[in-house]
């Protein structure tokens, strides 16, 4: 499927999401179905979910995939990678990324996308994960965020998730 398809993907994904979260103002439901859209309707991902800021730490949120680390290590990783530097990460081989947290060691790679609250800031990320190497793109990193944007306005990002830099 060439790029327009993929990115095509996800903003029917987006349209999907959109239709369903509207039914409940749940925080909670709305990243759920988020990312049960995105597990089963984006090809060759092993793992999507949410790490969450509460307390200055990156807590698991909802998730469909292996059991994952419940708590990441501060500012190490691709998700905290993510938050520090406010910015979508796309890392071709986990493996090879500075400090790496391996929840799952057959990952190989990963693209991660920072959730702000309505001031800007970032509260959290959505994750998700490829057992196959170099398997995201700058597409998959449009496309998430297009879903990041749906789950913002929602009002999903009114948290008491606090970033905390220690």
């Amino acid at each position: 499927m060439n790029d327009d398809g993929r990115l095509g993907r996800y903003r029917r994904i987006a349209e999907q999401l959109g239709e369903l979260i509207a039914k409940t103002g749940d925080p909670a439901a709305h990243r759920a179905t988020a990312a049960a859209l995105l597990h089963h309707k984006v090809p060759g991902v092993s793992w999507t979910g949410f790490y969450l800021l509460k307390d200055g730490e990156l807590v698991v949120d909802a998730y469909q995939g292996p059991v994952a680390c419940l708590v990441l290590e501060r500012h190490v990783g691709v998700c905290w990678a993510a938050i520090d530097q406010d910015a979508t990460q796309i890392v071709d081989d986990v493996h090879s990324f500075p400090g790496h947290i391996p929840c799952d060691d057959r990952s190989r790679s990963e693209v991660v996308v920072p959730i702000h609250d309505t001031e800007g800031h970032p509260i959290g990320v959505l994750d998700i994960d490829s057992h196959r190497e170099g398997h995201f793109d700058g597409v998959d990193g449009e496309g998430c965020r297009i879903i990041v944007e749906i789950l913002e306005k929602s009002g999903n990002t009114a948290s008491s998730a606090t970033y905390q830099r220690t």
